[in-house]
């Protein structure tokens, strides 16, 4: 079903109200159906007023800015973005280490809004939208932001590449989003992921990463740069 129409605050407007930190996130598409969509910000020339009056009776659902997605999309939400995910769409989301989330509309459904703390996080202009990947031979950059980094490995059968595999400064985490991957290492006991399986590396530690068939890995870290 659709979720609520959210949006998240920036880090500045999180910490006015106690918090470390606020929330921007990316969606990675691994699989849509014909028709999906998400919203990603509101319709140009809405002011609060109007944005206001929209929530109040209902209709702000017609006012935000939908976006088909496809499988294999990226789409980037910067904190302050109005936005919903709509039905039909399996999502990767990657965030800040932040759960702020302010609801803005929920189709009258009843639950609690947070209109006013809404209103404030919402910017009417975002960089919100799909991320076009980086090829880079044997992977792809599929995003590289200022908080985090995903990075696409389709793999044949054996051992995949060794910088796949090698230590990070920071801990580190491998979806597995088709296939089966053996990891094993010094230090710990070699496992499996599976498919929609994933594993969080510890900072420092490498592993030797095995490809059982073809498979297809998505890592993710905190961003490099």
């Amino acid at each position: 079903d659709k979720l609520s129409v959210q949006v998240h605050p920036d880090d500045a407007l999180a910490q006015e109200h106690g918090f470390p930190r606020g929330k921007t996130e990316c969606w990675y598409a691994l699989d849509a159906e014909a028709g999906a969509s998400v919203a990603l910000g509101l319709a140009e020339g809405m002011t609060p007023e109007q944005v206001r009056a929209a929530i109040e009776d209902e209709t702000l659902e017609k006012y935000l800015k939908w976006l088909p997605v496809e499988k294999g999309d990226m789409i980037y939400v910067d904190a302050g973005t109005v936005h919903a995910i709509g039905p039909g769409a399996v999502l990767l989301e990657t965030q800040q280490s932040s759960d702020l989330t302010y609801r803005m509309y929920d189709y009258g459904r009843g639950r609690e809004l947070h209109v006013e703390k809404s209103m404030q996080a919402a910017r009417m202009t975002t960089r919100a939208g799909k991320v076009k990947p980086e090829d880079k031979g044997d992977h792809s950059v599929l995003i590289r932001e200022h908080y985090f980094e995903m990075e696409r490995w389709p793999l044949a059968a054996g051992d995949a590449p060794l910088e796949l595999g090698k230590a990070s400064a920071a801990v580190q985490m491998l979806f597995c989003k088709s296939g089966e991957v053996r990891l094993s290492g010094e230090g710990f006991e070699g496992f499996e992921i599976k498919r929609n399986q994933m594993a969080v590396i510890p900072a420092g530690i490498a592993s030797k990463i095995t490809s059982v068939g073809t498979s297809e890995l998505i890592r993710i870290a905190p961003c490099a740069v």
